[in-house]
């Protein structure tokens, strides 16, 4: 299945919901590149990626998240997945990126941890 992209908002975390495949081989991962390019031009700094329903990911894939979330962290934002599973989940932790990279079992979890975050971030 070709990569789909859902976006929302809460408040000022925009959650991209995946669905499909993140590869080379048939541009998905150059699509998910130039909408998470979009969203950092207009001022976007917290992603949240829900990856629960992402099939596959290959390194062209992993290259777009990690630069996504060196860009983030760059602009003072930050990058948060629900859930990988599969063999998405496989590659993730082959890569070691949920080490880098909080990872939640729900929305409501990721959300409230980037409000925690911004919490103690003020002087």
């Amino acid at each position: 299945m070709a990569l789909q992209i859902s976006t929302r908002n809460s408040g000022d975390i925009t959650i991209l919901d995946l669905q499909g495949r993140a590869t080379i081989s048939d541009g998905e991962s150059e699509f998910l590149r130039v909408r998470l390019e979009e969203l950092i031009a207009g001022g976007t700094r917290k992603v949240l990626l829900n990856l629960s329903e992402l099939s596959h990911v290959d390194s062209s894939g992993f290259s777009v998240i990690v630069k996504l979330c060196v860009s983030l962290r760059g602009q003072h934002g930050d990058l948060r997945f629900i859930k990988p599973s599969g063999r998405a989940l496989m590659a993730f932790n082959v890569l070691h990126l949920l080490d880098l990279i909080p990872t939640f079992d729900t929305e409501k979890e990721a959300l409230a941890s980037f409000r925690a975050k911004s919490d103690f971030a003020q002087p």
